[in-house]
C-alpha cells in the first residue's frame, strides 16, 4: 500500500452544505418538502449566518457540515414549491411536524437570535 492510498483510506469524506431558515415576523417558518434526496437547494442573498452545525452524527448519510442562515420576511409572503419540491408551506413555529436530521436544532438556533 502506498502512502497516498493509506492516507485516502484513513480520512472520511466530509460534505459541506448550507441550510436556510425562513421565518415571518408573526411566528411562522417556511417548510419545504423535497421531491427527492439529497434535499439540495439554493438561497437568496439577504441572509444572516446563524451558525455552523458539524456534529459528526447529525446526518445518517455521512459526515455533513452545514452553515445555516436565517432570513425574515413579512407575513403573507407567497411561496410556491419549485420543481425539486413537493410542498412549500408556512407553519406556525409552535405547531411543527417532525423535522429531518438536526433541522429542529438549526431552527431553534435561528429563532433564538
Amino acid at each position: 500500500m502506498t502512502k497516498e492510498t493509506q492516507m485516502t483510506e484513513t480520512f472520511e469524506t466530509i460534505r459541506f452544505t448550507a441550510d436556510v431558515v425562513v421565518t415571518t415576523t408573526d411566528g411562522y417558518v417556511l417548510l419545504i418538502e423535497r421531491g427527492w434526496p439529497p434535499y439540495e437547494g439554493a438561497a437568496p442573498e439577504e441572509l444572516d449566518q446563524i451558525g455552523v452545525f458539524d456534529r459528526p452524527d447529525r446526518d445518517p448519510r455521512g459526515r455533513y457540515v452545514t452553515v445555516a442562515y436565517h432570513l425574515t420576511v413579512v407575513p403573507g409572503t407567497p411561496v410556491e414549491a419549485g420543481d425539486d419540491a413537493t410542498k412549500a408551506e408556512w407553519w406556525p413555529l409552535n405547531s411543527l411536524p417532525p423535522l429531518a436530521f438536526d433541522h429542529a436544532d438549526i431552527l431553534a438556533a435561528a429563532t433564538r437570535k
